[in-house]
């Protein structure tokens, strides 16, 4: 049985003390995991025991989430979380890698693309969006006023069991480690300024769709249908700028990787297996994408 090592460390990047698991080995194919809200990379905990014997896996925590460490005064929009995910990349020697984008990880993925189109060799979108059918009206109204009960344990534990085939597969572990990190000092405060500047990333879709058409990456798009923020539309919009992505739609929710690890591991180990060293190869994207596909 391969089961990898696990490393937990901190790097200083311009005076954030960012946290982040890695695992696999230093010459596997390098995969950035960017985590969602209100997570850090504690999400990705069971994907790394999964992938990280043939993988090299990496999951850093953003400022105002997990174990990072900020200093005072610190300014959270989206496009300093964007800052420092790059300059994590730069830390710890990062030169191509794919990165896995989950909610929030999309905004701040897409950015660093933008700025380093050439470390970008494939990319795995799981549940983050990028594109206006793509926003529920929930979604819709949470960016334009978010609400007062955001960051309670309700709300966090929602976004773990809604839309699920079956909440019994959802460890509880992963909500209530969210709202320990939600509860300390000036988290509340730097997750409402972030959720301000939600709409930031809505009126930078065209550039991400842009940028999408233009390079072309190796792309699999994973995709819970039962998640109330970013409807199942969202997943195939994805087609219109990179035709030959796959597409898989699951019957579980926002965090579909707490509920169908199972299935999605080998979706990824497949589509990671298969990229060539060259930066214009992938695997081949084939009609993977009908509506049904990857339902249990």
């Amino acid at each position: 049985m391969d089961i990898p090592e696990v490393r937990h460390a901190f790097v200083d990047v311009d005076g954030v003390r960012v946290f982040y698991r890695e695992a696999g080995p230093r010459d596997g194919l390098p995969v950035l995991l960017l985590h969602g809200f209100p997570s850090a990379s504690h999400q990705y905990r069971r994907l790394m025991d999964a992938l990280g014997g043939r993988f090299r896996l990496l999951a850093p925590d953003y400022p105002g989430f997990g174990h990072t460490v900020v200093p005072d005064g610190f300014t959270y929009t989206f496009d300093r979380l964007a800052d420092v995910v790059e300059g994590f990349v730069k830390a710890v020697g990062l030169e191509r890698f794919a990165w896995y984008a989950f909610d929030f990880g999309g905004p701040v993925g897409f950015r660093v693309a933008q700025r380093h189109p050439e470390w970008i060799a494939a990319l795995i979108v799981q549940n983050a969006n990028a594109y206006e059918e793509g926003l529920s009206d929930l979604a819709r109204r949470t960016i334009a006023e978010p609400p007062a009960d955001l960051f309670t344990l309700a709300v966090t534990r929602a976004q773990y069991e809604d839309g699920t085939a079956d909440p019994a597969r959802v460890a509880p572990d992963g909500w209530t480690l969210d709202q320990h990190f939600l509860d300390l000092p000036g988290r509340a405060q730097a997750q409402l300024a972030l959720a301000r500047d939600y709409r930031s990333n809505v009126e930078l879709y065209p550039a991400w769709q842009a940028w999408l058409r233009e390079h072309r990456p190796p792309t699999l798009v994973l995709w819970g249908r039962g998640d109330a923020f970013f409807p199942e539309a969202g997943a195939h919009a994805y087609l219109r700028d990179v035709p030959g992505a796959r597409v898989h739609v699951l019957d579980t929710g926002h965090f579909a990787l707490e509920e169908r690890l199972p299935e999605i591991a080998p979706l990824i180990a497949g589509f990671l297996g298969a990229l060539d060293d060259g930066p214009d190869h992938g695997p081949d994207n084939g009609p993977d994408h009908g509506p049904n596909d990857g339902q249990a």
